[in-house]
């Protein structure tokens, strides 16, 4: 790759990580009234968490009937108010133990 293209790629993808961080302050210069934009934005980051993490939860495993059995005991534990140790160790144990069956 010449040097051109190289300098080229690390502008763009300075420009691209610096807009989203800018903007919000650009953007955003009082403090936000509205109780609704405000419950927007505090789950925003969950959302994104959760839509870059999710896909890849079944092909962690390696096969996705475990994968699925740990995901729905995750999901319950969660749902159930379990503490995250609690959840990510039940889901842990459960794809170990469907995965001694599949």
């Amino acid at each position: 790759m010449k040097i051109e293209k190289a300098l080229l790629a690390v502008i763009i993808m300075a420009l691209v990580t610096y807009i989203p961080r800018a903007l919000p302050i650009a953007v955003f210069r009082k403090e936000i009234k509205s109780a609704r934009i405000k419950s927007f934005l505090n789950y925003v980051p969950y959302a994104v968490l959760g839509a870059l993490t999710f896909p890849d939860v079944f092909e962690s495993t390696g096969n996705v009937i475990t994968a699925v059995c740990g995901t729905i005991v995750a999901f319950l534990l969660a749902y159930y108010k379990r503490s995250l140790v609690v959840v990510a160790a039940g889901a842990i144990i459960t794809v170990f133990i469907t995965g001694l069956f599949f």
